[in-house]
């Protein structure tokens, strides 16, 4: 009895080690992501790395016409089943592009909403750039009670990361950041596959090496804004060049600029027919003109942070800033922070 008792332990531990190392090697890149998950901030904010295959090359084959069908994708490819919910909003956002001392091209943003962990997330996809970009992880049902914390199930939905990015620089020095905006009228072409709001940021990071790309490879897409909020995209490279793309009147606008500088904010500025939400976003923006207009078109890193701390949002007496992140397109590294805490700076550098 005693030889038949060690002999089916023996085959029990043995199956459940061959169970183990079957869930290993199919969950090995979504635990090593789940493992470098850090929390850098007391507010909510998180770093982690993303390895493997996101699908986004297979995404682009078909694309989405609607939340639901990005929802299905994600859970279908990245999430092994487990349901998500996006729930994508807008916010009340400042970004702008201006140069530094040493002549290197720098890209502040802020974003202005309701409370919002967040996560700053590295992607090395096979046929596409690097790059680090900022998520808003309440779109994924994460709170203020309810945040990520490393290797467990809590974690799993930070997986659909690679397909909320909110602003983002890839290994080229391309950066982008979505802004919304009070109306929007983008073309639709029914031979042309639809993207989102945060996967036409995706595609962005991924593809595009400049501005002319960028603005090329958005026109090759239809677009839809989740959430029913309407956007504009700020993009800048490292040779200097911006352009905020807007849609407005059945077309795809790219607005450029004649200065050293561009600036964004919650207004369509397209033909200077400047649409606003009837907020600060006027406001905000010539508070940031003036100080780059002041320091004669040059802003230090630190500059830029305590810039993007004075103009970020209030919203009925409480600070609306959820993070401000500045990227140094030229040496592609930057810093970001949460809620208007410049006493906590996380220096970060993006590594191809």
């Amino acid at each position: 009895m005693k030889k038949i008792l060690k002999r089916t332990g023996i085959i029990l531990l043995s199956i459940i080690l061959v169970l183990i190392l079957v869930v290993v090697s199919l969950f090995w890149n979504e635990i090593r992501s789940l493992s470098s998950i850090n929390q850098i901030d007391g507010y909510g904010m998180f770093q982690m790395t993303y390895y493997g295959d996101y699908g986004f090359d297979d995404f682009l084959l078909t694309g989405a016409s609607s939340d639901r069908d990005i929802e299905n994708f994600v859970i279908r490819r990245l999430l092994k089943g487990l349901p998500i919910d996006l729930n994508i909003t807008g916010g009340g956002c400042t970004a702008f592009v201006t140069r530094n001392g040493d002549g290197e091209v720098i890209y502040g943003r802020n974003f202005d909403f309701d409370y919002a962990p967040s996560m700053q997330v590295v992607t090395r996809p096979k046929d596409g750039y690097a790059s680090i970009s900022t998520v808003n992880l309440s779109f994924v049902g994460y709170s203020e009670g309810n945040l990520p914390s490393g290797l467990n199930i809590n974690s799993f939905l930070t997986l659909a990361a690679p397909f909320l990015p909110f602003d983002g620089m890839n290994e080229k020095g391309l950066a982008i950041a979505l802004l919304a905006v009070p109306e929007a009228a983008p073309p639709f072409d029914e031979n042309k596959v639809t993207l989102n709001t945060t996967t036409a940021v995706r595609l962005v990071l991924d593809k595009a090496a400049t501005v002319d790309e960028a603005v090329d490879l958005l026109r090759q897409y239809n677009i839809y804004f989740s959430g029913g909020i309407d956007c504009h995209f700020l993009i800048a490279d490292a040779s200097g060049e911006s352009v905020l793309v807007e849609y407005y009147c059945g077309e795809l606008q790219a607005v450029t600029t004649s200065e050293n500088y561009q600036i964004a904010s919650n207004f369509i500025a397209y033909n200077d027919v400047n649409i606003g939400e009837g907020f600060s976003e006027f406001e905000r923006y010539d508070t940031v003109e003036s100080a780059i207009i002041n320091s004669n078109g040059v802003l230090s890193e630190a500059q830029a942070t305590a810039l993007l701390a004075e103009v970020g949002g209030w919203y009925e007496g409480e600070n609306s800033l959820q993070w401000s992140v500045v990227y140094n397109l030229s040496s592609l590294s930057g810093v970001i922070f949460a809620n208007r805490n410049t006493d906590n700076l996380l220096e970060f550098e993006l590594k191809p």
